[in-house]
């Protein structure tokens, strides 16, 4: 887990970032390398930490997929830099969701 060394108040921002980190972490450090995310690592963060969005995902292609499509460097394991690129996808389709929802 991320810890920070002395008591500072953080910004709702800082609070995001240190929680994205500290929930990559906590799934990372459960097998093997601790600076990525295993198949069945990622599989546990998106059910445990995104119940909604995995709710409208129908099958294990779109998730075998869905890991592919993460791994940019080939080594059939999610890094923090392609786990972040994955938050930021998403968190841009939430947000043109929402952005026309209140039309």
């Amino acid at each position: 887990m991320l810890k920070v060394k002395r008591q500072v108040t953080m910004t709702d921002l800082e609070t995001s970032m240190a929680t994205i980190i500290a929930v990559f972490q906590k799934y990372s450090e459960r097998e093997g390398d601790k600076h990525k995310l295993k198949k069945s690592e990622l599989k546990d963060l998106l059910h445990d930490e995104l119940p909604e969005l995995m709710a409208h995902v129908k099958d294990q292609a779109t998730l075998d997929s869905l890991m592919e499509s993460l791994d940019t460097d080939g080594d059939a394991e999610c890094d923090f830099q392609e786990f972040m690129t994955f938050i930021s996808v998403v968190t841009v389709c939430c947000h043109e969701f929402f952005e026309h929802e209140d039309e």
